[in-house]
């Protein structure tokens, strides 16, 4: 069963735009989201780490870049592993959207939404699944790998393997520059830590 460590970029500015990013390129860590990043590279440094996948999005490969330098290790960009496709939301303002029925519908019932001109949940979810099952079969057992990705995807895969309904997803927390830890195996899914900081002490022996 291997160990899959789901950890969420360090912290941006423009989230402090009040817009909402998705795939915008050019969204980079800022000083605390760097601090976030070195913190989960420290804090790894020791863990047995075989491979670091992250999404292309820059905030995400800066996030990977610590963690795979104390192992020794090449980030593997995947592209499955982007934020969701929120098509024309891209650089709204949340304060218009919540203004919106279609928010109404994000908020409640999310398995039915899609984003204009993007993504509806249950595609993103099947696609980050896919790709975190393609990189369970590429792994042996014991070993513990990491993806780095986005928040809403982490969270529509937590909720997947562990066999909770997609409309309850959103009740899952995900901060930046957390680790959610999943083991998985044929038989099933066990949670080992949601939505934590470092230090991680579960992982030492």
């Amino acid at each position: 069963m291997p160990l899959l460590l789901l950890i969420r970029h360090g912290e941006n500015d423009y989230v402090k735009t009040g817009k909402l990013a998705g795939r915008l390129p050019g969204v980079r860590l800022n000083e605390r989201g760097q601090k976030q990043a070195q913190a989960l590279g420290e804090a790894l440094k020791d863990a047995p780490l075989k491979a670091v996948y992250s999404s292309p999005l820059e905030r995400a490969m800066e996030t990977a870049a610590p963690i795979a330098s104390a192992r020794g290790l090449r980030i593997i960009p995947e592209p499955d592993l982007m934020d969701t496709d929120v098509g024309k939301w891209q650089g709204r303002s949340w304060k218009v959207l919540r203004l919106t029925k279609a928010w109404q519908v994000v908020q409640r019932s999310p398995s039915r939404f899609r984003f204009p001109d993007g993504e509806s949940f249950p595609e993103t979810q099947v696609r980050v699944v896919n790709v975190l099952e393609r990189i369970i079969r590429s792994h042996k057992p014991q070993d513990i790998v990491a993806a780095v990705f986005h928040a809403d995807p982490i969270k529509l895969a937590a909720a997947h393997f562990l066999g909770m309904p997609l409309d309850n997803f959103q009740r899952l927390g995900c901060d930046t520059g957390s680790v959610t830890a999943l083991q998985i195996g044929e038989t099933g899914a066990s949670l080992i830590r949601l939505n934590q900081r470092p230090p991680f002490e579960f992982l030492k022996k």
